[in-house]
């Protein structure tokens, strides 16, 4: 398969470049970020053309894994959220559509459109309640896919991404955990650590962007990426400092972060349907974040 990657040179977009490439797929990057590599495409970051992409080739799946992913960002800077995280997935489809139409669309969304659930584990039929304009963008952007899909033909999806992580991740709770104990042994976090979240790591991310490439069904559709289990704050920050520090001592401030949710578990009956099951588990990523912590010294 022709696969596109937009948003290469970031977190995930990296990861299913190396992934996909590996599998004998020939695989094209764009982002904004100048390289001379093969098969990509610098893009410019303002008004960027997304029509260039299509003309010059024709490609069985896109993946955009482009945009902005940080919920304090979109309260401070609403107006480049939306651009990132909807008019520029209106500006792909419409390229799509106008060049490439055959092309399998795919979109990451984020568990950020549920807000705080009503009931546990959150399947894909649970209200949607963003609390934040990130979350609120990210349900924008899956509006769009379903109307590309409905009323034009395209082949699209969107993936409700839950708390990835892994190797190459420089934000969000552990490279937080990382930055803030490399001058102090006392660090203070928000919350009660009795918070909770659904993990799933990178190289089981990608493994279900596979298969979600080759057996879902493409009709705008929206699917939970997680692998079902829910895990406090405490217990992996503590799982984290035995690997990575275990002199570290934490205090949680009984403050919450704006925007974001109290409990997340996913119910991924969807994505199992499909024939996915979880191959690592949060340990077996958090050891490998730590090694590669370790050779950034």
């Amino acid at each position: 398969m022709k696969i596109l990657i937009i948003g290469s040179k970031g977190f995930i977009g990296s990861h299913c470049i190396k992934y996909f490439g590996v599998e004998h797929h020939q695989v094209f990057g764009a982002d904004i970020i100048p390289d001379k590599q093969k098969n990509y495409t610098f893009l410019e970051k303002d008004n960027t053309n997304f029509e260039q992409l299509f003309i010059k080739n024709k490609y069985d799946v896109c993946i955009n894994a482009s945009g902005s992913a940080n919920v304090a960002f979109s309260f401070q800077n609403p107006y480049t959220d939306f651009n990132l995280n909807v008019a520029n997935v209106s500006k792909i489809l419409d390229a799509i559509y106008k060049y490439n139409k055959e092309c399998k669309f795919i979109n990451f969304s984020s568990a950020a459109v549920y807000g705080n659930p009503e009931y546990l584990p959150i399947d894909e039929n649970h209200p949607l309640k963003p609390i934040s304009p990130y979350g609120l963008h990210k349900l924008q952007s899956e509006k769009l896919l379903y109307e590309y899909s409905k009323f034009f033909g395209l082949k699209t999806i969107s993936l409700r991404v839950f708390s990835a992580f892994g190797e190459g991740l420089k934000k969000q709770l552990f490279w937080d955990l990382y930055q803030k104990s490399l001058n102090k042994h006392d660090i203070d976090l928000f919350g009660t650590g009795k918070e909770t979240r659904d993990f799933i790591y990178i190289k089981d991310l990608v493994r279900a962007i596979e298969i979600i490439i080759n057996k879902a069904d493409f009709t705008g559709e929206a699917v939970n990426i997680a692998n079902g289990f829910e895990y406090s704050i405490k217990e992996v920050v503590k799982s984290f400092f035995e690997l990575f520090n275990p002199e570290i001592k934490i205090n949680f401030t009984g403050k919450n972060k704006k925007g974001d949710p109290i409990n997340w578990k996913s119910d991924i009956s969807k994505l199992k349907a499909l024939a996915y099951k979880p191959k690592y588990t949060i340990n077996d990523g958090l050891k490998n974040y730590v090694k590669w912590l370790k050779e950034l010294k």
